[in-house]
Order: structure tokens, then sequence, then C-alpha cells
């Protein structure tokens, strides 16, 4: 993906970086990057990506072994592709969570009896510790290896994270209490850890901390393992918009029709379009006329007709009649393909999401070494014994190594997704999380959300003597014949509201115009005012007042006529759904400004920000993929925290740009992988309650992490006294799990607003 440059203009080029565990190994990545000469780069590490911009002076090579270097791989990644690989959906993902998941599986299987044996005295049979030290054992080398090998990276850099804390804190509680169990008086028979919650000074040598290193293992990898599930999508939007496009098309050649993958169609190729059919790729029509659907795209909500000359784009669907299609741009040069890379750069172009643990990490877990290093120094120095010196030293790094914190995020997760699936609403990860919070501009597009889009017959307007029953059974007949989408919705009305319809004769289409037939012996019209003129019919001074009305509004006007006279006008439009205003109005309470966004034009976007209370001001309308991206990026520019909700592929880019993504479930799958946030039921108001419980379950991590911090820090004290009891250590990790978890489960309660 590098690309040149015939001016002075630095290229770019993106790498996949490996190896990162938390955001303080994206953020000394991007130090050493920033360093080299020439070199401006920045690190995701969410999507695992770099997006570096470097001199001409500099070679790609150069920036892979700098970050090598810093002890992480780099690889450029393979370029977006027009259609799927072969055998690109596979087991990628699948493959890098399975040891996680192996190790996980392990620590918790091994470490739940260790932690039992140690906490209740009733368990401690007379040989109990040596079963602890055998069941313990693999998880703090096997389960535990990915702590210590980033612990060991991080210590040949001179850097220390989280990894580095835990991998201390593990292997020193493990260490102790192997030299206890061998060297000193823990491995006795019948030794047990009793309830005596006091402070004295101890020399440790009867004291074992094996379900500290046990326990710890299991509760931080479940936490890894939960963050690295949602991380597994984070490439998904790209395949979710790659797979929309048609898989094989039909190309014509030497006049024989021949069915054959996407990837073989060239540039000048002509293929053909048959109705229902996905449009292969763009280009123009050479033959026929049709309605396309291309609202998965644009955004627009009324199909689009064409016919010889116009362009069409790949992946909208062919709603009418048969086409015949020159290929103008195939593979990579597509606009979905194009629209795969926006979704790419705005995924990579958001700030790493920095997890809460990880910053305070970078202080705390430097702070801990030094204090121990200085405990140990102090009680040698002061004449105490090497044991003495040990026993203190030893407890200040396992009463810092973080038990709750490893509970603290993937419980507050757990219970508020599990609590947000039982009303509809899906939260991707903790990162997410952070945004809501600062979210004050909530970016709405209109097709799909605020509407339910789909054309639905809204009004009918009569002249003279027609009936509204009578005019809706004809022209529901008419309609019930073709295969338009807005004859389709006046079809559907007709159905609802005067039931069976009966069956035309001599039907035709009027390509462009509308339909004719004949219905119960009536030779009816149903189409454009043109397809009226063109019989000599005039509309009446009522119904062409209701037609501009209806024009004016945004909505698409369709007129009726039978036995030589115009008779009524129907009203067709992507309807508002019931719920949108009052989400709005949720919204708003919540501090949000709404803005409209939409492809459909001027009209269509105001009448439908006037109904479900939204400011003229705060309308964009008319706008291309691209512009989403852009009305979302300006309105950051503008030092606004935007949240954007959709559900078309055109918004999967701008969900992805945006600080907070929040896809209707009813949508695409681009638009629901490129999303943070995802409502199932396609209501809008849980919106509203999506920002509501993520910025309730935020809280509750905040102040698990505190207490998690709260309870570590209290007790450094009285263990770089040397007068921490084995017993008060493991009751305050215990407690303070306890209290995570049970903080955690506060958010069952959350409820949906009424």
């Amino acid at each position: 993906m590098t690309t040149t440059s015939t001016t002075s203009a630095p290229a770019e080029v993106e790498l996949a970086i490996g190896g990162m565990t938390c955001a303080s190994c994206a953020a000394r990545i991007e130090k050493k990057l920033n360093r080299m000469e020439g070199v401006t780069a920045t690190v995701n590490y969410a999507t695992e990506k770099a997006k570096v911009s470097y001199a001409a002076d500099v070679s790609v090579p150069e920036l892979i072994a700098t970050v090598e270097a810093t002890g992480y791989t780099a690889r450029e990644p393979e370029p977006v592709r027009a259609e799927p690989a072969p055998g690109a959906q596979g087991a990628g993902p699948a493959d890098e969570l399975r040891p996680l998941r192996e190790r996980l599986i392990t620590a918790v299987v091994l470490a739940v009896p260790v932690i039992a044996m140690a906490m209740v005295p009733a368990l401690q049979f007379e040989y109990w510790q040596w079963l602890s030290l055998t069941l313990a054992a693999p998880v703090v080398t096997y389960a535990a290896w990915p702590f210590h090998k980033a612990a060991l990276t991080n210590a040949r850099h001179g850097a220390a994270t989280m990894d580095t804390l835990i991998s201390v804190g593990t292997s020193a509680a493990f260490l102790w209490s192997l030299w206890a169990l061998f060297f000193g008086s823990a491995g006795m028979p019948g030794m047990t850890h009793p309830f005596e919650l006091t402070i004295a000074r101890s020399d440790g040598a009867g004291n074992i901390y094996l379900e500290a290193a046990a326990g710890v293992t299991a509760f931080i990898l479940a936490g890894r393992y939960f963050e690295a599930r949602s991380k597994r999508k984070a490439g998904a939007a790209l395949k979710a918009l790659l797979e929309l496009g048609a898989k094989d098309v039909t190309v014509l050649r030497d006049g024989h029709e021949e069915r054959v993958p996407v990837g073989e169609l060239k540039a000048g190729d002509r293929f053909l379009v048959r109705p229902g059919e996905k449009i292969a790729t763009d280009g123009t029509v050479v033959e026929g006329t049709s309605a396309v659907d291309a609202s998965m795209l644009t955004g627009e909500s009324v199909p689009v007709e064409v016919g010889v000359g116009d362009g069409v784009t790949g992946a909208t669907l062919n709603a009418g009649g048969r086409l015949v299609v020159e290929a103008t741009r195939v593979g990579a040069d597509t606009q979905l393909a194009r629209m795969a890379r926006l979704v790419e750069d705005a995924q990579n172009g958001k700030a790493a999401a920095q997890r809460l643990a990880d910053r305070i990490s970078g202080v705390f877990v430097p702070v801990v070494i030094a204090l121990a290093l200085a405990t140990l120094g102090f009680w040698i120095g002061n004449g105490s014994g090497l044991t003495a010196a040990f026993t203190a030293a030893v407890a200040v790094l396992i009463i810092a190594c973080p038990c709750a914190l490893g509970l603290a995020t993937p419980t507050a997760l757990m219970v508020g997704t599990g609590r947000g699936a039982q009303l509809g609403i899906l939260i991707k990860g903790p990162e997410v999380l952070e945004s809501t919070r600062k979210v004050d501009t909530v970016v709405l597009d209109k097709t799909g959300t605020v509407t339910t889009g789909r054309m639905t017959l809204l009004a009918v307007h009569t002249a003279g003597n027609a009936e509204e029953g009578e005019v809706l059974r004809l022209a529901g007949a008419l309609e019930h014949a073709s295969e338009h989408p807005i004859a389709r919705a006046v079809a559907a009305g007709a159905t609802e509201r005067v039931g069976a319809l009966p069956a035309p004769e001599d039907f035709a289409n009027v390509p462009g115009l509308g339909v004719q037939g004949v219905v119960e012996g009536h030779a009816v019209l149903v189409g454009r005012e043109k397809l009226l003129a063109e019989w000599a019919m005039e509309l009446p001074a009522a119904l062409a007042r209701a037609k501009a009305e209806a024009e004016a509004a945004g909505r698409t006007a369709i007129t009726v006529a039978w036995d030589g006279e115009a008779r009524a006008v129907l009203e067709v439009a992507d309807a508002v759904k019931d719920t949108s205003a009052e989400a709005i109005a949720r919204l708003r309470a919540l501090g949000l400004t709404p803005v409209l966004l939409t492809g459909d034009n001027e009209a269509v976007a105001h009448s439908v920000a006037r109904e479900v209370g939204i400011d003229a001001e705060h309308v964009v309308a008319e706008v291309m993929p691209e512009d989403k991206v852009d009305v979302v990026k300006r309105l950051q520019d503008e030092g606004r925290s935007v949240a954007m909700v959709g559900d078309g592929v055109n918004d999967a880019a701008a969900l992805a740009q945006a600080d907070l993504g929040l896809a209707m479930g009813t949508g695409t799958d681009a638009a629901i992988e490129a999303g943070d946030l995802t409502l199932v039921r396609g209501d809008l108001r849980a919106a509203a309650d999506a920002i509501r419980l993520a910025r309730r379950t935020l809280g509750t991590i905040k102040s698990n992490l505190f207490w998690a911090f709260a309870y570590n820090v209290a007790a450094l004290p009285l263990a770089a006294a040397g007068l921490l009891n084995p017993m008060i250590a493991g009751a305050a990790m215990a407690f303070s799990s306890v209290f995570v978890v049970g903080n955690s489960l506060r958010l069952r309660g959350f409820r949906a607003a009424d």
C-alpha cells in the first residue's frame, strides 16, 4: 500500500503491527517511529495498525526494522480487494483466539480449587499445599506465559506495563511459595492458612501465595480474552462491505451469455443484469431501462430511473427491467472498494482507545517495583535478615498485583452488555464506553434510521365523484403487476386498506412513466403526470395543487386516471417511524444536539426534520458517502464529540469516523460492524437507552478500577513495613474482588426509559 510521489510530498504506508498487549505498547511504537527523521506516525491499538507518513530518504523496511527493534512485529497488510479472495473467509481470527482461549480454560479449571483450598480452612487436608502447587504450576507457567513474554520484551526496552506487574507479582508469589514449601516450614504435613486477621511481622517461611498467583492469572486472562473477542471484528466492516457486491456476472461475449466470477470482469466488458440481480460493477447502461435501488450506497430512498447512457454503481439492485451495462471501473477502482477504503481510513484515523488501567499503570507499575526494591534494601540495611527483607519485598509485589483489576472491566462489561442485549443494545467493547461520556452531538442518518427505509402509501387525494376505495382498487390492481418499488408500495397500501385486488388485463409498463392496463372494464393509467398528458388528460386544479404540495414536502406524487379522466393523486414516501420524534426528544434530554444527515434531497430532508423536531439549521441533505465522513469530520473539527446513528453501507465510513458509532441492527452488516453500538430492534429510542447504559457501565468500570487500586494502595504501607499477614492480603484481595463483582451486578437493574 505504499504510494510514491512525483513531488516532495511524503509517501504513506500502513503497517500491520503484532505483539501489542496494551495501549502503552502503541504509544511506545508511535514514539519510536516519530523519532525517525521525516516520519510522522499514528499507531492504533484497537485496529493493530500504524499509519505512517515518511520522507523520500526513508524506506518501508527501515520503518519495519524500527518497529521490530522496539520489540514488536510489523508488515505491510494485504491491499483492499474489490472482491473476497478465494478462501479469505477463514479461520484467521479464530486461530488467533484459540491459544488464548485454551490458556484461559486451563487457568480457570486449575485455579478455582487452588483458591478454594487457600480460602476455606475446612478444605485444607494434610498435604493440601502440595496439591495446590501441582495445580498452580501450569497456571503460572503455561497459562501466564503471554504476560511473562510481554514483560521480558518490555524489560529489554526499558519499559514497564501492566503485563510487567502481573508477571513480576505472579512470579514472585509462585517462587516465594516454592521456597517456603521446599526450604521453609510451609511444606510440613498439616500446614494451614488460619483465619487470623492480625497485623504481625513474619519471616514468611510458613506462608504460600499460590492462590494469588493462580487467581490473578485466571482473572487477567479472562479480561484479555473478552478484549480479544471484541478486537477480532476490527476488519469485519471491510469484509461486510466487500461481500455486498455480486459474486458472479453474466457477460455478453460474441453474442453469447457466459456466467463468470466478478473477478474476471474487465473494463469494457458488457454484462447482463436481470430484474432482482445486483449490478456487478460500476458501468454505463447501453441497453434497456429500469429502476435501480441504490439506497444501500447513496441513502436515496426513491429508486433511480436509468436508461441508455446513465451510469450505475456496483452492488446496487436492479429493481425493474433488463439492463445491459458496459463496465467502466472494476476491482479496487469501484465505488464499493473506495468506500471500503474510507471505512478502513476512518478506523485507523481514530485515536487509540486508552484503557484506564494502562494509563494508571504508566505510573503505578514503576512506583510499585521501586517500592519493592526500596523495601528490600531497607530491611537488609536494617539488619533484619534476608528472609524478613524478602518477605516484605514480595508482600509489596503481591498486594500490588491487581487481582480485582482483572475483574474490574470484564465483569462490568459482561453485566452491562448482557443487560443491553436484553434491551436490544449490543456494546462491542470497553473502549466504546469512554466515547459516550463526551458525546455532545448525534448525527442521524435518515433512511432506515429516522424513517422506515421503505416506500409507503401515505395519502390519497381524489377529484370529482371518485371514491378512495375505488381509486385504490383500480390503481392497486395495476401496480400489483409491476416490480417497481413505488408500485409495490401502492399495491401494499391498497391491499391493506381495501383487501383483495382484481387481476388486470392488457397490462403494459411504460418505461420511465408508469403503467397502463384494463381493470374491471376500465382503461386505467397510473404514473407520472406526463403519462396522462400523452393521453390528452389534464389534472383538475385540486389534484394539481395536491400534487404540488406533496412534491414540496419531498414526497413522490403518482397520478391515477381511468376512462379518459384524471381521478386521483397518490402520495408515496419513506415514512417516518412512529417512535422517531420521541427518540429525538430523549436524545436532547441527554444533552445531545441532533443533526439529520441524508443523501435524499433538501425537500425530503427538511420535511422529515420538521416532523421529528430537528432544527432546520441542523439538516444536511444531498450528501454522498464521502461527504458523510466529511460532515462528521467537520463537526469534530468544530470541537464537538460526535455520535453517528446509521444503518446503510453509505453510513459505514461515517460510523467508523465518529467518536461513537451506533448501528441499527435492522441495517446492513457493513454498518453494524463499523458501529460501536448496535441497536438490535431498529428503534431509534434505543439510541438514547444505549448511551445511558454505556455511560452507566463506564461509571461502574471507573468505580471498580478505583477500588481495585485503592485496596492495594492502602495495604502497600503495611506490606513495606513487613506487617502484612498473608491472610489479610488474601482477604483484602477477595473482598476487593467481591466488591467489584457486586458493584458490576448492580447494572442488571438498568431499565429502558418509559
